[in-house]
């Protein structure tokens, strides 16, 4: 759906974007993560045409839209919304009129504009407040109807650049639904600007992490926190070693992360049982992923197949991801 290849970005001199690739599945949200200065905004304002890119190319559907001008690039930019940074609402108009106002910039007849606008109210949730003006809305009601404005034009593509920034959790939660609901009802590509691990958490299928410029770390959640060397992995997961522990208690002591409902209901339960070891969680805890559960564990295993127990929950769909010695003095 999206593809960013070398996309560089310069200002003044001073490097924004350097070399940046990145692919998109279409229908799927996006995180991009890192942070401040690290060039996620610069690179939505240029996958928006907000920017023009020093180089690189930028493909959506396959179509460069970096070398369009003119009626191609009005048309292209048509297909992407975009969610400014911040609170865009015109205070003159109601909610209803901020949604609309795309529609009147595209001539679409008054019944058509007002029959997309209900929809677009009915999808964030604010049916209620159609006519209330922006200052009698609160902050996360007010970015609800920006990202509804932002989908009037049925884009297939949404960018949205830090949209929970100064909310609190509760209407982050709703800011962040909408922008899910509009993925899975109108099938839009959703890219998320972001500083907040949070945000990947509720509703990223991929992430891209950047560092000065460039893409560090780039691939789907689920796969990434299986990855013992992933900073998302690290961001996203429970921490392990916040309650030390006594490592000599145990003939083994090891990390496991484990991803999905079976897993992290029955795996460890069922190694015990089958290697007739004594298996403790001493550390690490539970969180949720999108809809998917996903534990990191440190275990604590006494038992001659200790090993064994730690290799099957490895074959079996578990990943281990540290094995210490024991006392025994052999490597796990």
């Amino acid at each position: 759906m999206i593809t960013v290849e070398n996309l560089t970005k310069s200002f003044q001199g001073v490097s924004a974007l350097n070399g940046v690739t990145l692919d998109v599945e279409a229908g799927t949200v996006l995180g991009v993560v890192g942070p401040s200065g690290a060039g996620k905004s610069t690179l939505a304002r240029c996958v928006a045409l907000l920017e023009r890119p020093d180089s690189g190319a930028i493909r959506v559907d396959g179509t460069d839209i970096t070398s369009l001008d003119g009626s191609a690039l009005r048309a292209a930019r048509r297909q992407i919304g975009v969610v400014p940074q911040g609170d865009s609402l015109l205070r003159q108009r109601t909610a209803a009129g901020n949604i609309a106002l795309p529609l009147e910039s595209a001539g679409i007849p008054g019944p058509q504009r007002r029959t997309r606008v209900g929809e677009l109210l009915d999808l964030v949730g604010l049916t209620d407040k159609a006519a209330s003006y922006p200052d009698q809305l609160s902050g996360g009601q007010r970015q609800r109807i920006a990202v509804a404005r932002a989908l009037a034009a049925n884009p297939s593509v949404l960018l949205a650049d830090e949209p929970t920034s100064a909310l609190d959790p509760e209407t982050t939660g709703s800011v962040l639904t909408v922008l899910d609901r509009a993925r899975a009802e109108l099938g839009v590509t959703v890219l998320v600007v972001t500083h907040d691990m949070g945000v990947v958490r509720k509703i990223c299928d991929d992430v891209a992490v950047l560092e000065q410029g460039r893409v560090v770390e780039h691939g789907k959640v689920l796969d990434l926190v299986n990855d013992v060397a992933s900073r998302t992995s690290s961001a996203l997961l429970p921490a392990v070693d916040l309650n030390p522990i006594n490592e000599s208690s145990y003939d083994r002591v090891a990390d496991v992360v484990l991803v999905g409902f079976a897993a992290v209901g029955a795996l460890l339960p069922e190694a015990a049982h089958r290697f007739g070891v004594e298996l403790n969680i001493v550390g690490g805890g539970l969180t949720r992923l999108g809809e998917t559960p996903v534990a990191r564990f440190r275990l604590g295993l006494n038992g001659e197949r200790s090993d064994s127990a730690l290799e099957w929950i490895g074959e079996a769909g578990g990943s281990v991801q540290r094995s210490l010695k024991g006392p025994q003095g052999v490597a796990a």
